[in-house]
């Protein structure tokens, strides 16, 4: 395949080629790992070399059945719950650093049946706690549209692979915004899917009661449908899971989502302007929306922003001590001296304080928030805002020596005040690559649903992608 061709296909279109016959897998993935040797210096996108595992895995595929909907299709694995045995999954942390999984996840076992072929783990900041890819372990992951700029986080070495061209898409987790912080940071498509649509399994049941969930980041709103089409659905033990879907997410692909009732704000819940760039994407986006046939508004659902904050750290602390100290647990490790970085044990000291019974009121106190948003919804389809506050922050705003999360969280309060109230809502939300500044950089526009309706929210942004293409959008750091 000639190296122009290979980043033109997105997930699904590289398939296709294996299942005609056209390349292999084993060809695929060595183009794949050329490109990670190629930009990787720059980028520091790609942490655990997984190589052997996928030419391993690319054989197999060439050798039996390319059917999978996936199949033979370069892919990574985050260095957060992307779970393969043998491998460490390190959370970005020295802390946790060498302790091999000891069996893949249910996710990553569903990514491999989908034909799926990880060739690496990817650059994360410590126990995911950040909106940027920074880490004493790791350092900072690097954006390919400016790499003075942070790809975003917790899953931003996913994103600058995806952006570069490296692969078509890889696995993200989001606990807070995740996954979209990143898809909007790097110009790629980022869906968060409903609380308990994807299973955690099997060592987790529901990580910091329900805030947290996995999918991927793509190119394409058709990559990132079939990765839901292949991720989604309980497995024996689950606490709870999302609604039932009676169809196929990846046939929402094209379908007409009828004329919605859409609410946005350039706004934050805290009533602070977003940036110039942030609310032209919204408001260019809500003219659009408007040219093919939605009703658009400016609404916003009742929330009260100190509470949830407030909340929502009791719930983030509390698991980031649980996290810490479950290595007591499993590998009879507590942590020493230069083990964690002063942020992680700022939250880890807070997390020690909270009691069960403030843990179980902060719970109470989001769901409350969720039932309010959801009646709110009962008359809006979709809630539009800017996925992020800001245009993607400079490579070393966060201080990860400060101990003090107050101090530590300060540049940041504005910068992320959307994607964790669906977090704590348990609602889907999708960020789409609609806006670039002036100097290049990408600013993701974000939409959340009704919880357990993802078809709504893919069914908009193919209408989108079709409206206003970026597939053809490349960084400078590209091929």
């Amino acid at each position: 395949m000639p190296i122009d061709d290979y980043a033109a296909h997105d997930g699904v279109g590289l398939a296709e080629l294996v299942r005609k016959g056209e390349v292999t897998a084993g060809e695929l993935a060595e183009e794949a790992l050329s490109r990670i040797e190629k930009h990787n210096p720059t980028l520091n996108a790609v942490v655990t070399d997984m190589a052997d595992q996928g030419r391993q895995i690319a054989g197999d595929i060439d050798e039996g059945d390319a059917a999978a909907p996936f199949a033979g299709v370069p892919f990574l694995l985050k260095d957060i719950m992307g779970d393969f045995e043998g491998v460490a999954t390190q959370y970005g942390s020295r802390f946790v650093a060498g302790n091999p999984a000891p069996m893949h996840s249910t996710l990553t076992t569903r990514f491999l049946a989908a034909g799926l072929v990880p060739l690496g783990k990817t650059n994360v900041p410590e126990f995911g706690l950040l909106p940027v890819s920074e880490s004493a372990l790791y350092g900072p992951a690097r954006n390919p549209w400016n790499p003075d700029h942070t790809p975003g986080g917790s899953s931003g070495g996913s994103a600058a692979a995806v952006a570069a061209g490296i692969v078509p898409l890889a696995h993200a987790n989001d606990g807070g915004g995740s996954i979209r912080i990143p898809a909007s940071s790097c110009g790629l498509v980022g869906l968060k899917p409903s609380r308990a649509r994807i299973p955690q399994g099997p060592m987790i049941g529901d990580a910091m009661s329900g805030l947290t969930t996995d999918l991927v980041v793509s190119r394409t709103v058709r990559d990132t449908a079939v990765a839901l089409d292949i991720a989604a659905g309980p497995e024996p033990g689950d606490p709870y899971f999302a609604p039932h879907h009676d169809g196929i997410w990846s046939e929402d692909v094209g379908t007409r989502p009828g004329n919605l009732r859409i609410g946005f704000t350039t706004k934050t819940p805290g009533g602070t302007p977003v940036h110039e760039e942030c609310a032209k994407a919204v408001t260019n986006t809500a003219k659009l929306l408007e040219s093919l046939g939605h009703h658009v508004e400016e609404a916003s659902p009742p929330l009260d922003n100190d509470m949830m904050q407030e909340a929502f750290m009791a719930i983030w602390a509390t698991g980031v001590t649980q996290q810490i100290e479950v290595q007591n647990v499993l590998f009879g490790r507590t942590p020493n001296q230069g083990d964690l970085e002063p942020l992680t044990i700022g939250l880890w000291e807070a997390g020690k304080q909270i009691s069960g019974a403030d843990y179980l009121n902060a719970v109470a106190m989001l769901q409350i928030m969720s039932r309010s948003v959801a009646q709110w919804h009962d008359e809006y389809d979709l809630w539009l805002t800017p996925t992020l506050g800001e245009p993607p922050l400079r490579i070393g705003t966060v201080d990860i020596n400060e101990g003090d999360p107050q101090k530590a969280f300060e540049p940041i309060l504005d910068y992320v005040p959307f994607t964790p109230i669906e977090n704590a809502t348990g609602q889907p939300a999708i960020s789409l690559p609609l806006h670039w500044t002036p100097d290049g950089l990408p600013v993701g526009v974000h939409f959340a649903g009704r919880a357990g309706d993802e078809a709504t929210l893919i069914r908009i942004a193919a209408q989108l992608e079709q409206a206003q293409p970026w597939i053809d959008r490349h960084p400078p750091i590209w091929n």
